[in-house]
């Protein structure tokens, strides 16, 4: 009989440290310090996210000059995914679903065709992504950003390229 190409090797058997579910990670005290240090860094959130959506624009822009090239709208994805990490943290949900569903339009290669053929609905994306942060508009629930997104995802659905 042949030997398995696989082994199963269990943590507990092998005297490896198993995380314990029931017991927290962190304690009380290093939530508290994280949290701390969440706010004295949150007057520069505003900065840091006005930041990336100048680094979404340019990468718009190279992606238009590269006729939508696979590299570039991979570059756009990368700041997109960047924003869509970080909007909620900075006090944006609204760039967060924004810059999900451009992230959705663009990682698969049927999305990236799809954005090469309707390249409008990348630029509607990134135009929406900054006049969120421009005006402001944090709130999933605010009229415009909700019918903002509710049009660009229903178009993203049409087309049929995005993970689900």
């Amino acid at each position: 009989m042949s030997k398995p190409k696989v082994q199963f090797i269990s943590a507990r058997e092998a005297g490896m440290p198993v995380l314990d579910a029931a017991k927290p990670v962190f304690d009380a005290d290093a939530v508290a310090r994280a949290d701390e240090t969440l706010q004295a860094m949150s007057g520069s959130f505003q900065q840091w996210l006005e930041a990336d959506i100048r680094k979404l624009q340019q990468a718009r822009l190279d992606a238009e000059h590269a006729a939508w090239s696979d590299p570039a709208l991979e570059q756009l994805w990368g700041v997109a995914h960047d924003i869509k990490g970080m909007g909620e943290s900075y006090g944006y949900p609204l760039a967060t679903h924004m810059a999900a569903s451009l992230c959705r339009l663009i990682e698969t290669p049927a999305g990236r065709a799809a954005a090469r053929a309707k390249s409008a609905l990348v630029t509607a994306h990134v135009d929406t992504l900054r006049a969120i942060v421009r005006d402001q508009i944090k709130s999933i629930d605010h009229p415009i950003g909700r019918a903002l997104m509710q049009t660009l995802t229903a178009q993203i659905e049409k087309l049929g390229v995005a993970p689900r």
